[in-house]
């Protein structure tokens, strides 16, 4: 297989990556509420949005400036990139987790927002962020990026 569709696919699955980012912290910054049927915690979205950040800048760096670097260093930009993504992806699927249904008489009915009525945009933008992550760990392995 070309090199050349594959670094492709990375550069569009990038400009997902960060719609994904952005619109999770633009979606639950109004409250810790947010969709969902429990409460979010802070942290997991402030990782998500910290992390994912890093790993825009550090892996757009590594995919503009790759050439540019030492073959050492450009490894190393690139794997330090990758953590930030994976970091990301497991923050994200704990925000997923919000949808959970709860059970006990305690319990209370799910928010929605103006976004969704259901879990499908979230599961949609962090499953495909797993998905996307999981093509950028094997463009990085086998060196098409």
């Amino acid at each position: 297989m070309s090199q050349e569709p594959t670094a492709v696919i990375v550069y569009v699955l990038t400009a997902l990556a960060v719609v994904v980012v952005v619109l999770t912290r633009l979606r639950l910054r109004a409250s810790a509420r947010g969709a969902g049927r429990l409460e979010i915690a802070r942290g997991p979205v402030g990782l998500h949005t910290v992390a994912g950040s890093f790993a825009i800048v550090v892996w757009t760096v590594f995919l503009v400036a790759g050439d540019g670097f030492a073959e050492s260093a450009a490894t190393l930009v690139g794997l330090v990139a990758l953590v930030g993504w994976w970091v990301t992806v497991v923050a994200g699927l704990l925000i997923l987790m919000r949808w959970l249904p709860v059970r006990g008489k305690h319990a209370s009915e799910g928010a929605s927002d103006a976004w969704s009525e259901g879990p499908a945009l979230s599961l949609l933008a962090h499953v495909g962020l797993l998905v996307g992550v999981v093509v950028f760990t094997y463009a990085y392995l086998v060196k098409a990026v």
